[in-house]
């Protein structure tokens, strides 16, 4: 009976050990990752290539998901607000919300979802079948050749998508309150333009830099420490999206504390 209540807190040690132990692996990956970013050699066609792949083709499934969500925002405030007789807010709070909270964040876990996986799927398959240390062999910095143009990509490309996004979930929303909730269209632009200030944009797109970095970071790192075959490649790829979008929600909240609390 002593041994078993004793083998809770030993449990419990060897678990916070084990996190702190992975934390200070990612940060060190991240410092060498941030340390390799300033020094020679730049590989610009690989940085070319990853932000292709990254923001490029990533823009069809955040227009989509920041068009939709902006038009149901504007429903759910529109039926919300009816309550208090404050329909007129819908603009203004769905131009904010989109802006501070639903771009950045849907935006990154979509991005975490898409470009995550990937990342890691290809860097799993590289160090299964040896390439990773084939670049070794051939004296180049694997870290530099593969992890540094994707981080930088997804760090530069993500503000970029989140932007468009943004834009786009306006528009949903203005296309759902002028067309079902009978909103004058000249009058919804007024109240979106009058209530966004700069804070708001510029703090949506610090957001999504972070959350850029985190998600190419993770999928650089899970891949780059995958077991091996088949079964540890798609570990390595089932990592990389849920710690990118846990860590993406943890700093969403931590920004928003630093930007917005009191």
């Amino acid at each position: 009976m002593m041994g078993a209540i004793l083998a809770i807190p030993g449990a419990v040690g060897r678990g916070t050990l084990a996190v702190c132990a992975l934390v200070g692996r990612v940060v060190f990956f991240a410092g060498a990752i941030l340390m390799h970013m300033v020094r020679p050699p730049f590989y610009g066609r690989e940085f070319l290539r990853a932000l292709l792949q990254i923001g490029y083709y990533s823009l069809p499934v955040v227009g989509l998901t920041a068009l939709f969500t902006g038009g149901a925002l504007a429903l759910q405030i529109y039926a919300g607000g009816a309550r208090f007789n404050a329909e007129s807010v819908v603009p203004s709070i769905v131009a904010i919300g989109m802006v501070r909270e639903l771009g950045p964040v849907l935006g990154g876990l979509m991005v975490a979802g898409r470009v995550a996986s990937a990342i890691a799927a290809e860097l799993a398959t590289m160090r299964v079948t040896e390439q990773i240390d084939a670049l070794t062999t051939l004296s180049t910095d694997p870290m530099k050749f593969l992890c540094v143009p994707r981080v930088l990509a997804a760090t530069l490309s993500l503000p970029l998508l989140v932007g468009v996004g943004n834009i786009i979930g306006i528009m949903g929303g203005y296309l759902v309150g002028v067309s079902r909730l009978d909103f004058n269209s000249a009058a919804y632009m007024r109240n979106t333009l009058d209530f966004l200030e700069t804070g708001d944009v510029v703090s949506g797109l610090a957001k999504a830099a972070v959350f850029g970095f985190i998600v190419a970071l993770m999928g650089c790192y899970n891949g780059f420490n995958s077991g091996r075959g088949a079964q540890g490649v798609g570990r390595a790829t089932t990592d990389a999206v849920v710690s990118s979008s846990v860590l993406i929600l943890t700093a969403n909240y931590i920004l928003t504390e630093a930007f917005f609390g009191t």
